[in-house]
Formats: structure tokens, C-alpha cells, sequence
């Protein structure tokens, strides 16, 4: 039906992927097919079955030139068109699409020129989504000396993948894959600290060796500037996968792969299923980003797949981040990772100081905007001097909700069990669930005691957009970059090129502009609200923030200027912002870990989060109750009585979304148990029920 997708490795990584996660086949081989080429099958009326073709396939364009006898070819007198034609292809060969642009009906022309021997037209791939580049042979070599040493660490740790025993147990072609472990490089580097070059120079000694790389970057740092790094170093040898390409340039991007050509692919945890051949290095940068969690079956972790693939294909791994997990971090510390630290960035220059701020005083001083004096004072300063300035406010929308002033009612989602939030556009205000898309027109009065006192509270970026605007006049430059503004194809490309080219200026935004971003000329960073995360009931939430503000406080004074990094919050005490205020992460740890240990959390124990749910919160209910009696009984007959723990059922904390409601139960293991097998002896024992679904969320990076 068509040419192999995936050797037999990958066939043994298939079966992995659905033991592991609980996944079905087709789930995970989906996983590795070129995008959009998924087969189809179609049942006749004959009762037969016909297969439907990929519509996603390559694209031919059709070229034309000039033989060598048709340069001197003279149409006769009659005949415009062939000269034109001809006239055309005597400056070079064309495109038959450019050259009908121009000249109707051209292919009955070159049809009729080619039949003489005047003209050659020949059918070529056409590569969509790719850009020319040209490859720069030579390395940065001012390397510091934690650049050196992390280089090298990777040098050994590829000389052990290429000298390690990389052989599969034999067995039948669908048996389990087994391998030894993979050596696997943590950098921990502050931001800023040349980590990207240190990946350039592995992958060139990769590349040199005849073998290729695979880097995984979050979504929302596959910038033109990464992009560029890398072509610019390797040039058309560089392949990208992310969602922001059509289906077709997916799909062309993987044929490159596929065929060889392209020996480093660049993307988002996609990129890791691509069809390098060879693959010697993995490299995941900005390693604790929650974006390398699968949200649908098969709900895989993309650190946790890539160590077995490194281990399958003879690799080395490598996990870069300023903030790494704190799972990643207990394997440097157990001494089965490695951990490399670059303790200072590659320009010479300090990490920026960062200045807490307190809006519960702000407020009682009697300023009522979102901006409290030491930040807007900074951010004029700043726009004055004729330098940039990056804001985090981690919500999106006007404002989050709208509140009665009278009887307290808020305006919630029919489909979902949240609030709406408040958007304005040049037609007017309207209510938007963030979850299921539904938009609502603005109630004129409360709808339940018809007060008009509706007030907006917790600001948006728009809303933080506006009182920018006031703050700084219409003559600076504001770009706001959130899920609104950046929905469209080529708009986070073209909003970051904005900032970059303009003088001066503030990039506004939530956790987008966090990441991945390197410009000189940002010498003031600001979160405006940075405990909007710690509310959240969440064990990740003081790591989220310690984590997102050390992120953001290593966007300013990354080039010649100093930087400064100013935390709004209203929780100026808590641990988290305060050691991230210091740039102390063995504070935050010190008060952390002794949490997660003794409420029983990663990374001293393994967790499987159990959802259900259906349009019958009754029937969903009680099917919940049937499921934690049979994990309950699974986990007695394995002996796992005492170890383990089974939490609930109870209601999702999002206990209802896109009109379906939703119940989970929790299992908690002790740390390197098999609680997949445990749970798919569950799923194999348990009965569909018409109207309530379930499945398994393993390693679960929230709980919602």
C-alpha cells in the first residue's frame, strides 16, 4: 500500500509505547506515519472494501527549458505564444505555473514545442515550507568553561552509546524491545549560558560521523531565531516539524527525513517519531517544559520515550534547561543521569537582580492599576533609554470573569464547568470559554437578580494591553503575543519580528515569550501577576512558578547592558518567588522535596491519574465507583497492598468540559513500579459501559 514509515525498531517502540501509556496499537503507530497519510478503507457496495488513498502526497512541479536545439529555434510568424515561450526559457529554465502566469494556455504550447525538440519539461519535487539556506562551516570556538566541559561530557557520552552492546533480545518481530540504558547528559545551564551552542557542536561531530540529531524545543520557542541557528550552521542538511506547517509541509519535511537528505530535524515532541536514519543524538532543551506531555492517547512523556529510544538506536541523550525537573533532577542526584552545570552565561554578564514588589501595598497606597510604581517607573525609563522590555501576564482575554457586584453570580460555560472570560474587539465585548471555544454575547444585567454592576476582574493581556498603552502613549511600540493574536499562521513569526525590528518597545505576552527568546537589546523583564499559578490545586504549582519566573528573569540583560527583572505578587512570602527572586534553587528545593516526599509525590512516587466521564454525571459516577473496586482488587493480587495508594473516585477539579462530566481516581506507586501492567490487567478485566469512557493518563503532569 506504500513504502515502509518505520523500521523494525520502531516497530518494538510501537508496542512500548501502547504497554506503557496504555494506548492502543493504532494510537501509537500513528505516531510515526508522515502526516496526513494515514490510509483509509472504504466499503463498497458489493460488500468489499477498497483502499482510499492519502490525500497528502508529494507534490510534482512541472519545469521547462530549452534544449540546445531550441536556442536557436524561430517560431514562424503565426505562432506568438511558442515565441514568447521561447523568449522566456532563453533567460533560464521555469516553472510551467510561472510561465502560464503570463502566457494562456501554455501547456498546449510546450506540448506542441516539446514534440519538435524545443523544449524539455521535466516533473521535480517540490519541497513545500522549505527555505533555502547556506551551511557555515565554522564553530564558534570562545567556548566558556562550562560550555567545554558539557561538551565534552557529551563526547564521552556518545563514545559510550557508540561502544555500548545496542542489540535487541531476540525474539519474535512484535516482542518487547530491550536494551541497555542510554547515557544520558543533563545540562544546567543558567539561560543565557550558551547551551545552544554547546547542541550546535555535538551535532556537527555527529554529523561529521556520518550520523544525524533529533532536537526537540517547546512549541512556543520554535522561533525563527532557533530555526535560523540551526540552518545557518547546517543548512538544508535541517529539517522543521511543528504544528504551525500545513499538513503538506509536515509532510514534505518528512519525505526529507525519510529519504536521508535531511540529517538534523528540529521540532516539537512530534520531531521525535521522525525517520532519521542513523539517529546518534537526542537532544530535549527546555526539558521541564509541560508541553512534552502527550494530552491524548497515547499519553506519553517525551523525556521518558526518547531515553528508549536512545537505548533501542545506540544514542546518547541529552536534557537541556535553567530550571530542570525536579524528576530530572532526583536521577542527577541517584547518579543514574549525569549533570553538567554551567553556572554562568556565555556574554560574561551576571544574571539580572530581581526586585519583588508587594500589590496588597500597592493597593493600599491607592494605586489601583496594574502597574505599580517601581515597574512603571522602569518601564519608562526603559522605553526613554531606547531599549525593550518583556511582560508576563500568564491569562489571556480582557479580564478572567465577570462578577455581580450585588449577589456575587458569574457568568460560567453551558459545556464546561468554568467561568467565561471577558474579551473586547472592535465590535464590542463578548464571554469566551478557553476550553471548548463557545463564545457568548455580555449580559446587559446580572441574569440572576438583574443588577447592572457587572464587573470585570482578574485582567487579561488585552486589559494589561490598554493600561500599557496609557502608561506609555501611542508612540511606543507594544506587541501582544497570547493565544488570540498568534491563532493565524506566520503571526508568531511575524509579532516577534515586530519586536526585533522595532526601537525600542514592550513585548507583552503570557508563557510564550518566556522561553527561547534572545534579544540584545531587552534590558527590563516584569511579571505582572506571578502567583496566578500557586492558586491552582496542583503539587507542580510551586515549581511551575519558581520555574516560569526564573525563565523570564533570563530574557533581560542577556548583551552589553545590565538587566533588571521586577515580580509583581500578591504572595511576595512564598518560597517559590522567593527563591526565584535570589536565583536559589537549592532554597526552593530545601523547602520542596520534604513536601513531595511526605504527601507521597514524584519523584518518590509514580502516579496514574484514571479518567472517566460522560454526558450522565450519575452514570459516570457509578461507573467510577465499579473502577476503583477493581483497581483496588488488581492491586491486592499483585501484592501491592501496603505500597501503593488509591485516591478517590471524585470529581475532576475541571468537573465538567464540552458538556461532559468527569470523574478521576488516583494510584500512587513507589517510584520504578510497573504500574501500567497493574493497570492494563484493570482495563483488560473491565466491561464497556454505553455512554461513560475511560482511559489512563500515566506519569500525569497535572491532575485537572
Amino acid at each position: 500500500l506504500s513504502e515502509p514509515y518505520f523500521d523494525k525498531v520502531s516497530a518494538r517502540l510501537i508496542r512500548w509505547i501502547a504497554n506503557e501509556y496504555l494506548g492502543t496499537l493504532p494510537e501509537a503507530t500513528r505516531l510515526f506515519m508522515p502526516p496526513g497519510a494515514a490510509p483509509r478503507f472504504r466499503r463498497l457496495d458489493d460488500g468489499t472494501w477498497a483502499y482510499v488513498a492519502p490525500r497528502v502526497g508529494k507534490v510534482d512541479d512541472r519545469w521547462a527549458a530549452l534544449t540546445e536545439e531550441g536556442r536557436d529555434y524561430m517560431p514562424r510568424k503565426g505562432s506568438p505564444k511558442q515565441a514568447a515561450v521561447i523568449e522566456a526559457l532563453r533567460a533560464g529554465e521555469m516553472r510551467v505555473a510561472e510561465l502560464g502566469i503570463e502566457i494562456s494556455g501554455v501547456s498546449s504550447v510546450l506540448k506542441s514545442l516539446e514534440a519538435k525538440g524545443v523544449v524539455r519539461v521535466e516533473k521535480r519535487r517540490r519541497m513545500r515550507g522549505m527555505g533555502s539556506a547556506t551551511a557555515s562551516s565554522r564553530d564558534i570556538e570562545n567556548l566558556t568553561a562550562g560550555q567545554r566541559e558539557a561538551l565534552a561530557a557529551i563526547g564521552e557520552a556518545l563514545d559510550q552509546a557508540a561502544a555500548g552492546e545496542w542489540v535487541l533480545r531476540a525474539g519474535s518481530a512484535g516482542g518487547a524491545a530491550n536494551a541497555a540504558p542510554a547515557p544520558v547528559v543533563v545540562l544546567d545551564g543558567v539561560t543565557g549560558s550558551g547551551k545552544t551552542e554547546v547542541y550546535l557542536q555535538a551535532i556537527r561531530r555527529v554529523i561529521d560521523e556520518g550520523g544525524s540529531a533529533c532536537v526537540l524545543v517547546p512549541e512556543i520557542s520554535l522561533t525563527p531565531q532557533t530555526v535560523g541557528r540551526f540552518r545557518s550552521r547546517f543548512g538544508d542538511r535541517v529539517a522543521v516539524l511543528h504544528s504551525r506547517l500545513s499538513t503538506g509541509e509536515r509532510f514534505d519535511q518528512w519525505s526529507l527525513i525519510a529519504s536521508g537528505e535531511a540529517r538534523v530535524v528540529v521540532g516539537a515532541r512530534s520531531a521525535l517519531f521522525a525517520p532519521l536514519r542513523d539517529v546518534r543524538l537526542i537532544v530535549i532543551d527546555e526539558e521541564h517544559e509541560s508541553s512534552y506531555k502527550q494530552g491524548s492517547s497515547p499519553r506519553y512523556t517525551s523525556r521518558d520515550v526518547a531515553v528508549k529510544i536512545a537505548s533501542l538506536r545506540g544514542a546518547a541523550l541529552v536534557l537541556g534547561s535553567a530550571s530542570p525537573a525536579i524528576e530530572t533532577l532526583h536521577k542527577c542526584e541517584t547518579g543514574e543521569w549525569r549533570r553538567v552545570v554551567l553556572p554562568e552565561r556565555a556574554s560574561g554578564k551576571l544574571l539580572p537582580p530581581v526586585q519583588i514588589v508587594d500589590l496588597g501595598q500597592e493597593f493600599a497606597r491607592g494605586n489601583k492599576t496594574m502597574f505599580s510604581a517601581a515597574l512603571g517607573d522602569a518601564l519608562k525609563e526603559t522605553v526613554a533609554a531606547g531599549d525593550k522590555a518583556v511582560l508576563l501576564l500568564n491569562r489571556r482575554g480582557f479580564a478572567s470573569f465577570l462578577l455581580c457586584r450585588e449577589c456575587g453570580f458569574v457568568p460560567t460555560c453551558e459545556q464546561c464547568s468554568t467561568s467565561l472570560t471577558f474579551h473586547e474587539n472592535r465590535q464590542g465585548g463578548f464571554l469566551m470559554c478557553h476550553h471548548c471555544g463557545h463564545r457568548f454575547a455580555v449580559p446587559p444585567t446580572c441574569p440572576e437578580c438583574g443588577s447592572p454592576y457587572l464587573r470585570q476582574l482578574g485582567p487579561g493581556t488585552q486589559f494589561a494591553y490598554d493600561q500599557l498603552r496609557m502608561l506609555l502613549g501611542d508612540d511606543v511600540p507594544i506587541i501582544r503575543m497570547d493565544a488570540d493574536t498568534t491563532s493565524t499562521k506566520g503571526a508568531h513569526e511575524k509579532l516577534l519580528s515586530e519586536f526585533a525590528m522595532a526601537d525600542g518597545g514592550v513585548l507583552l505576552g503570557t508563557q510564550m515569550i518566556a522561553k527561547g527568546l534572545d534579544f540584545p537589546d531587552v534590558t527590563l523583564a516584569g511579571v505582572l501577576i506571578a502567583d496566578t499559578m500557586l492558586k491552582l490545586p496542583d503539587f507542580r504549582a510551586p515549581e511551575r512558578t519558581f520555574q516560569l519566573i526564573e525563565q523570564v528573569a533570563g530574557r533581560a540583560g542577556r548583551a552589553a547592558k545590565d538587566g533588571r527583572v521586577i515580580v509583581q505578587t500578591y504572595w511576595p512570602d512564598h518560597p517559590a518567588i522567593v527563591a526565584a527572586s535570589r536565583h536559589d534553587r537549592a532554597m526552593f528545593l530545601s523547602r520542596e522535596m520534604p513536601v513531595r516526599d511526605e504527601m507521597g509525590y514524584p519523584p518518590y512516587m509514580r502516579m496514574a491519574n484514571v479518567l472517566l466521564w460522560g454526558r450522565d454525571d450519575r452514570a459516570v459516577a457509578a461507573e467510577a465507583g465499579k473502577m476503583r473496586a477493581l483497581i483496588d482488587a488488581h492491586v491486592r493480587a499483585a501484592g501491592f497492598a501496603r505500597d501503593w495508594e488509591v485516591l478517590g473516585p471524585s470529581p475532576c477539579l475541571l468537573s465538567r468540559l464540552r458538556g461532559t462530566y468527569r470523574w478521576h481516581i488516583l494510584v500512587k506507586s513507589p517510584a520504578g513500579t510497573d504500574i501500567p501492567g497493574v493497570l492494563r490487567g484493570v482495563f483488560k478485566e473491565r466491561k464497556p459501559v454505553t455512554g461513560v469512557s475511560a482511559a489512563v493518563d500515566v506519569d500525569p503532569v497535572d491532575l485537572f
